[in-house]
């Protein structure tokens, strides 16, 4: 005789009622798949309309479908119905309520198809919609950044390289190598709409139906551009999926080196920005503290979104065509990633646009660390025509003798550059501030203020022609 407070046990104390309690555990979605239901019922409302004008099904049980099927959606939207984890996911749990509803005209509506391609088109117009949203949002964070940058496109700073003062620049230009990033992320957010614009209705478990079905009626009432063209990569495809997960990652990328930067300027050893009590926290203990905690989140948040997106490469990496279970997997991560890269651009556009920029503070460092060195040798090489390799050296000798002095190379006189090189003459001195350092570099996409401007004017009118 099995004793039965033993066999609880072995199953442990979540799943004390043995395997039936396991199976349904790791088997149901309905937990996480509930998500799709607006994308599941429109899909089934448009497959109802196909096959009622196909003749497949009467006009009278169409109506009653879809009828039933707006009732489930008011009822979902209402927070009153009641999901069953018993009837495993979304699909199967918005037809055993349409069945209560209209009787056996229900069970007509799963005719000539699959969960497979039904979970698939869900599945698609739901990160299709999710698309859309971010297009949306990634446009209000350019316009944030193209805002600060025509704010400050003549504002100096200190451009960096390995986080060590290289060439002066501007606030503006660098706010406008944001704008590039993020608007690859929004060609990326383009692409991937477009190529997963293709309806896999009608493919079915995974060979099509012989039923005389519209593919293409489908595809358009749900405002694909096309149905797919092969049933078995239709039920199991999961690019779109990966691709969505593919530029969230890295357009999560670029908002965590933006909350790096803004996390290092707000300190007060660079104090090159405040961040309002809107996008920051006080510490517990110490009353002087501002902590920038929503870049710090955000910067944070990144890895989520990556390992997301190495899980669902892991989970497809080794299936078989066509579908496979393991495909339950794609959902959470995806709905996962795309409230995390919401929340996200959400803050950073918030932060950009809510931060005050301390002018006197970067114009101090942008003269720091002697760069201006660069424009000393380029003026070697046009005014003398030194070789630049020469002007390096002589640029060089410069530097260790203000460093020596502990003053800038605008500080240092002209019989003092010109014991290192005789050929410098007054006109030097054009260069050596930071000002003119920044106004000087006119080559396209460069720093000088027109530049700047003439790249904000770009991509403001790129935004809208879209």
């Amino acid at each position: 005789m099995t004793d039965h407070n033993a066999s609880n046990e072995m199953w442990g104390g979540r799943f004390a009622s043995g395997p039936a309690a396991v199976m349904e555990a790791i088997n149901a979605s309905i937990d996480f798949d509930k998500t799709l239901y607006a994308q599941d019922i429109r899909g089934s409302i448009a497959h109802s309309e196909m096959l009622a004008k196909q003749g497949i099904i009467s006009a009278e049980d169409q109506r009653a479908i879809a009828e039933g099927l707006r009732t489930i959606q008011g009822e979902i939207e209402a927070g009153t119905f009641a999901f069953s984890r018993q009837l495993e996911d979304i699909h199967m749990n918005v037809e055993s309520r349409l069945a209560t509803l209209i009787g056996p005209a229900a069970g007509r509506l799963h005719t000539a198809r699959s969960r497979n391609d039904q979970v698939a088109v869900d599945f698609r117009l739901w990160v299709k919609d999710e698309l859309q949203r971010f297009d949306h949002a990634l446009q209000g964070l350019i316009n944030a950044f193209l805002g600060r940058a025509d704010e400050h496109a003549a504002t100096v700073m200190p451009g960096f390289t390995h986080l060590q003062t290289a060439q002066p620049v501007t606030f503006g230009h660098h706010c406008m190598a944001y704008v590039e990033m993020f608007g690859r992320d929004l060609s990326r957010v383009r692409d991937a709409r477009a190529r997963l614009d293709e309806s896999p209705l009608g493919a079915a478990a995974l060979a099509g139906t012989g039923f005389p079905i519209d593919r293409h009626m489908t595809a358009h009432a749900l405002g694909f551009r096309e149905p797919t063209r092969n049933s078995i990569d239709s039920v199991s495809d999961r690019d779109f999926a990966l691709e969505f997960l593919s530029l969230a990652a890295i357009c999560a990328t670029h908002l965590s080196r933006l909350a790096e930067e803004i996390v290092i300027w707000s300190t007060p050893q660079f104090g090159f920005i405040r961040l309002s009590d809107a996008f920051s926290t006080g510490s517990s203990i110490m009353p002087q503290k501002k902590n920038p905690d929503a870049a710090e989140l955000t910067r944070a948040k990144t890895g989520r979104i990556n390992g997301h997106l190495i899980a669902l490469l892991t989970v497809m990496k080794g299936l078989p065509l066509a579908y496979s279970k393991d495909m339950q997997e794609d959902k959470e991560a995806v709905f996962d990633a795309a409230e995390t890269l919401d929340l996200m651009i959400a803050a950073m556009t918030g932060m950009v646009s809510d931060m005050a920029i301390q002018k006197e503070a970067m114009a101090r460092a942008a003269g720091s660390g002697y760069s201006t060195a660069t424009d000393l040798a380029d003026w070697l090489v046009r005014a003398l025509g030194l070789p630049f390799r020469e002007a390096h050296h002589v640029t060089g000798r410069a530097v260790a003798l203000a460093e020596s002095r502990k003053v800038g190379l605008d500080a240092l006189t002209l019989a003092d550059l010109q014991a290192i090189h005789p050929g410098i003459t007054d006109a030097v001195f054009d260069v050596l501030t930071v000002e003119n350092s920044v106004a000087s570099r006119t080559s396209f996409g460069g720093t000088a203020p027109d530049q700047v401007r003439k790249q904000i004017a770009y991509w403001r009118e790129r935004l809208q022609a879209v």
